[in-house]
Order: structure tokens, then sequence, then C-alpha cells
């Protein structure tokens, strides 16, 4: 997984959820999204149930997974160069990596790979032992996994020592790289809690997981930030959920190049 600009896929509401759209629109929706990131020189994307909410806390229903697999399968069908990362809200990180192993995705994102967060939906454990056996199970050891540290929409249960929690999650929960995002979807990082994350990352990759724009590059390059997820800025209004618009994509990438070309990650 070595695509350091990741777009963000938002999943529409999915069959079963409480406002589902046929799996047909869903796929359709999907797939104009998927083709302007590819357009726009996008490599990599997350697919997210993100139109579910409100979400299950961990495992989510048969017919969540069945969808996504099948939705994950069309933009691979239709993309195959694009390395697609699969996410399943708000934590089921085992059916994550079902589909990912299935769809062959490069990676998954686990919100909460280690330690516990309350949350809106309630108390969120870590699934690292599970995860990790599950994915020698399967013999799915090529899929990555990429790591929220402080999650965004949680706080912890105990004051934690960031650069603890960011070293559990690489050395005891097995994660390839690590997110760091502000309090919630769209919301800048805190550049102090950047730093904190990457001194105690060593190797592993720092992904910024919400907030970032265009103006802002330079300065979380600067900060050391490895690579960028971006979804809000990309979009219609700057609103997730709303379609991606070719122009705003297209100058997200081509700023994100200029200023992470000299990255020694990449």
């Amino acid at each position: 997984m070595n695509e350091h600009l990741i777009g963000v896929l938002h999943l529409p509401p999915l069959p079963g959820s409480p406002r589902a759209k046929s799996i047909d629109e869903c796929c359709d929706l999907l797939c104009a999204d998927a083709t302007r990131l590819v357009d726009a020189g996008f490599r990599a994307a997350i697919i997210e149930n993100f139109g579910d909410a409100p979400f299950f806390k961990d495992s989510v229903p048969a017919v969540t997974i069945a969808s996504m697999t099948r939705l994950a399968d069309c933009v691979r069908r239709e993309h195959p160069s694009l390395a697609l990362i699969i996410n399943v809200l708000r934590n089921d990180a085992c059916s994550a990596l079902a589909i990912a192993s299935v769809v062959g995705a490069a990676a998954i994102r686990v919100n909460i790979l280690s330690g516990a967060r309350l949350t809106d939906q309630g108390i969120i454990e870590g699934q690292a032992a599970v995860l990790l056996r599950r994915r020698r199970e399967l013999g799915a050891e090529r899929v990555a996994i990429l790591a929220d540290v402080d999650v965004k929409h949680s706080a912890p249960l105990a004051p934690v020592d960031l650069a603890q929690e960011t070293h559990d999650a690489i050395e005891r929960g097995g994660a390839s790289a690590v997110i760091v995002s502000g309090s919630g979807t769209g919301r800048s990082v805190d550049f102090g809690k950047l730093q904190a994350v990457k001194n105690a990352a060593g190797a592993a990759p720092v992904y910024i997981g919400s907030g970032a724009t265009i103006d802002s590059l330079a300065a979380l390059a600067k900060a050391g930030a490895d690579g960028i997820i971006v979804g809000s800025a990309i979009r219609e209004g700057g609103k997730a959920g709303a379609p991606i618009v070719n122009a705003q994509a297209s100058a997200f990438a081509t700023a994100f190049a200029r200023h992470f070309s000299n990255s020694t990650k990449r």
C-alpha cells in the first residue's frame, strides 16, 4: 500500500439502512465518483458505508457486508488500477478484512484497532487480537491495516498518552500505517497532535484523516505527514457524502503532487 493520496468514496445508504437506496442506484453513484477520482489522478480510494448512519458499533448486518462486497467489486472491475481500502463503519474490522480479501483490496481502515473509546455508538473496544488471527487464517497478510489514533467522533475513557497509543497500534496492534484526524468529519488536524503521532510512528506512514484542504497541504507536508485522505474538500459544497467534483479533485491531486513530491515515503 504505497499510494499516499487517498480519496474517500462515501457510499449512499445501503440496503437495510434507514434511508436505503437500491443496490443498483448505489452502484451507479459509487462508480461515477470512482471515475471522477481516477480521472483526477487518484490512485487509491477508501470505500466506506458513510450513508448508513446511525452505525452499529461493531458487527454489521449480513446485508451490509453483501452490499459492500458487490459495490467494491464493481469499482474493482471498472477501475482495476485503483487501490481500494475498505472501511466498515463504525468498527467492523473483520468484515472489512473479509470484503478486502474477496475483492482484492489493498488495505482496510480500522477506526479503533487497540484500546477502547467512548463514541456515539457507545463504548467500542479494539479488535486487533481477533483481526490479526483472522487475517492469518485467510492468508490475507497482503492486506494492510490503516489504524486511526485518537479517532474522530470519540473520546478516551481515561487520559491516554498519544505517543503510547500510536506505538501500541503499530507494535502491538499490527497497524501498517496510522491516521490522525481532527475531532470530526471535515475538521482540521491539530499540528501538535500530528507531530506527536509522527514522532511515535517510527517508519510507519502517518496519514491525515480529516480537514485537509489545498491551502493546508504545504503546512501538512512540512509538519511531516506522509499522506492525505481526502473526502469533504473534493465534494460539492465541501460536504461529506455529496458528489465528487472533477475540478476540485483534480486541483487537489495537482496540489498534493506539488507539496508531497519530495516525500521519501512516495
